[in-house]
C-alpha cells in the first residue's frame, strides 16, 4: 500500500514505478537524513521539492539513451530518471565515499539493473565516460558546471542543468564561458507545468561535434568540504523563488 503521505501528483507521474518511487523517498529520508546526506528540514518535502521536480524533467529524456548524473549526491535526479526511464543506461557520478556508498545501496535495493555507480570527479572521468545525455542538479554555477557537463557529454549531445530562479542570471554570466565550449542551441525551457508548482527550469544546450578542453578548473574532490557546499545564489531546483537558503538534500557542507 502506497502511504498517505505520498502527494496524489506522483502517481501520475510515475505511473507502475510509483512502489519504487515510495521506497526511494524512504531511503532519502531515513537513512538519507541519519547519514547526514538529507537535511532534516527537507525530510518534510522530499517529495514536493525534490523528487517530482526531478521526475518532471523525464519529459526531456528519451526511453531509449545513455545518461551520466554529473555530483549525484543522493541520487537527484539520477535514481528518479532510473525509475522512469528502465530502458535508459544511466551512470551516477559521484566523488564522496559517503554519498557514493548511498547511491550503491539504493541501487541494490531498487533493483536497478541498468544503473552503475562511478566514484569520481568530472574532470579525471572525461574522456572514459561519455553518454548521450548528461543531467545535473544543483551542482556548481553554469559556467563551471558546463565545461565539466561538455567532457562527459558524447559529441553533440544534450546537457539538463536542473536551475530555480537564478537560470538567465546563470545564462548571461557564463555567456563566455559557453562561447569557448562551443555550445550550441542553449535555452531554458520550463517542465513539469500542471504537475509540479512552480515548474522546473533547465538549462538546455548541445555539447560541441567535437570535443574541445572543458574549462570551469578543477571540479569537487573526494574528501574536499567544499564540494558539500551550497553554493551561494542556487537554490534548490525548482524550489519557488530558487532560494540560495534551500539546501539540496544530497549536498551538504562538511560530507566526506
Amino acid at each position: 500500500m502506497v502511504p498517505e503521505v505520498t502527494p496524489p501528483g506522483a502517481a501520475g507521474m510515475f505511473g507502475d514505478a510509483l512502489p519504487a518511487a515510495v521506497r526511494y523517498a524512504e531511503l532519502l529520508t531515513g537513512p538519507g537524513v541519519e547519514r547526514g546526506l538529507v537535511g532534516p528540514a527537507e525530510a518534510g518535502r522530499i517529495w514536493d521539492r525534490h523528487i517530482l521536480n526531478c521526475a518532471a524533467i523525464a519529459d526531456l529524456v528519451p526511453r531509449r539513451c545513455t545518461l551520466i548524473d554529473l555530483g549525484s549526491g543522493a541520487g537527484l535526479p539520477g535514481i528518479v530518471l532510473a525509475l522512469l526511464r528502465p530502458e535508459a543506461d544511466i551512470t551516477l557520478v559521484e566523488p564522496m565515499a559517503r554519498r557514493v556508498a548511498f547511491l550503491q545501496e539504493c541501487v541494490d535495493t531498487l533493483d536497478l539493473a541498468r544503473v552503475r555507480v562511478v566514484r569520481g570527479r568530472a574532470e579525471d572521468l572525461a574522456g572514459q565516460l561519455s553518454a548521450d545525455i548528461v543531467t545535473a542538479r544543483a551542482v556548481a554555477p553554469l559556467g563551471k558546471l558546463a565545461g565539466w557537463a561538455v567532457g562527459l557529454c558524447r559529441p553533440g549531445g544534450t546537457v539538463l542543468a536542473i536551475k530555480g530562479a537564478s537560470a538567465r542570471d546563470e545564462v548571461a554570466q557564463a555567456r563566455l564561458a559557453l562561447r569557448r565550449l562551443g555550445v550550441s542551441d542553449v535555452a531554458l525551457v520550463e517542465v513539469g507545468s500542471g504537475k509540479v508548482d512552480p515548474p522546473v527550469t533547465v538549462v538546455k544546450f548541445a555539447a560541441p561535434a567535437r570535443q574541445r578542453l572543458a574549462v570551469g578548473g578543477r571540479g569537487p574532490r573526494a574528501g574536499d568540504k567544499r564540494s558539500g557546499r551550497k553554493l551561494s545564489g542556487h537554490g534548490a531546483a525548482g524550489a519557488p523563488g530558487g532560494s540560495g537558503r534551500s539546501r539540496e538534500p544530497e549536498k551538504r557542507r562538511g560530507d566526506g
